[in-house]
C-alpha cells in the first residue's frame, strides 16, 4: 500500500496529504513545493476559478500551479530561485578571483553589478545591492546592508545599513548606524553606534560618535558633535535644513531648530536649543541657569 507524504502549508496554515508520494518517488520537500505551488496559483487564478481549481485532481492541479507560476515569472521578470543562486555564487566567485576576502563566502549576498575593490574584505552578514561600488582596502560588516552607495577606499562600516549615499575615504561608520538616501559623508568622518543621517552632507575629519541625528544639513570638516544631538529638520509642515559650518563643537544634548546657521569656529553648550543663527567663534548658551536650594530635603521633612 503506498504511504502518504505530508506538511504544513505555510500559506494557508492546513495540513495537508499527498497521496503516494513518498511511493511515488517524490519527497517531502518536493510535496511541499508542488503544494506551496498550488498555493501560489490558487491566489493567481483569482476568487472567480478559486473553487473550480481546487475541485481538479491533485496532478492537474501541480500542472495548473507550474504553468501559472511561470506565466508570473515572466510577466514580472522574476528570476527562478536555482537561477538565482547560481548568479550569486557566480558573482561571489568573480569577487574572490579580483582580490576581495571573504571569511564565509556562503554567508554573503552580492548582486550582479555590484564592484568591490581589491583587498576588501566582506564579513559574514553583509548584503551588497543594487548599484553599490566599494573601493580597496574596506572592511564590511558583519551584518551590513548596502544599497545603492559609493564607497571609498580604507572605509570600515560595521552592522549597519547604508541606502542611496556616498561614503568617502577613510570614513568609519557603526556599529549600528543608519544612512538613509542622499548623504555625502566626507573622508575619514566617524559616524558612531546609534547614530542616522539624512539627506545631509558631512565635511571631512567630523565626529559624530554616537546617539545623533542629523537631517537636512551641511556640517562642515573637523566638527564634533556630542552625544545625543538632533536636528529638528521637520515641523510638521516643512523641512528645513541646518547649516554648520567648519570647526564648530557641539555639546550633548543639543537640539537645532532650522533654518539656523551656525558660524565656523563656535561653541555650543551642553543642553541647548538653538533657535538662532550662531555667529563665527561665539559661545551659544540656551539652558536654564542652575540653581542650587541648600538645605531644601531638610525644609521638606
Amino acid at each position: 500500500m503506498a504511504e502518504s507524504g505530508g506538511g504544513i502549508s505555510p500559506r494557508m496554515g492546513a495540513v495537508y496529504t499527498c497521496p503516494g508520494a513518498f511511493a511515488g518517488g517524490l519527497s517531502p520537500a518536493l510535496c511541499l513545493f508542488t503544494h506551496n505551488l498550488c498555493d501560489f496559483a490558487e491566489i493567481s487564478v483569482g476568487v472567480e476559478n478559486f473553487r473550480d481549481f481546487r475541485k481538479k485532481p491533485f496532478k492537474n492541479r501541480v500542472q495548473s500551479a507550474i504553468m501559472n507560476v511561470a506565466s508570473y515569472w515572466k510577466q514580472n521578470e522574476v528570476k527562478p530561485l536555482d537561477y538565482i543562486s547560481y548568479e550569486l555564487e557566480q558573482t561571489r566567485q568573480a569577487l574572490l578571483e579580483a582580490g576581495v576576502v571573504m571569511m564565509d563566502p556562503s554567508t554573503v549576498y552580492v548582486e550582479a553589478g555590484v564592484r568591490v575593490g581589491s583587498g576588501t574584505i566582506l564579513l559574514p552578514g553583509t548584503i551588497l545591492r543594487g548599484d553599490t561600488t566599494i573601493g580597496v582596502a574596506c572592511e564590511i560588516g558583519p551584518n551590513t546592508m548596502l544599497t545603492d552607495c559609493q564607497v571609498g577606499d580604507g572605509v570600515h562600516i560595521n552592522s549597519s545599513q547604508c541606502s542611496g549615499s556616498t561614503i568617502e575615504d577613510g570614513a568609519q561608520v557603526g556599529p549600528f548606524a543608519y544612512i538613509r538616501p542622499g548623504c555625502r559623508v566626507g573622508q575619514m568622518v566617524k559616524v558612531g553606534d546609534f547614530v542616522e543621517l539624512k539627506n545631509s552632507t558631512i565635511g571631512p575629519g567630523t565626529k559624530l560618535s554616537h546617539l545623533t541625528y542629523v537631517g537636512d544639513s551641511d556640517v562642515g570638516a573637523d566638527c564634533n558633535f556630542g552625544c545625543g544631538t538632533v536636528t529638528c529638520n521637520y515641523d510638521g509642515a516643512t523641512k528645513s535644513r541646518t547649516v554648520i559650518q567648519n570647526g564648530v563643537f557641539v555639546g550633548c544634548n543639543t537640539n537645532f531648530v532650522p533654518p539656523v546657521t551656525v558660524g565656523e569656529g563656535a561653541y555650543i553648550g551642553a543642553g541647548t536649543t538653538v533657535t538662532d543663527d550662531v555667529p563665527p567663534g561665539a559661545l551659544a548658551l540656551g539652558r536654564v541657569r542652575q540653581e542650587c536650594r541648600t538645605e531644601w530635603k531638610d525644609k521638606r521633612k
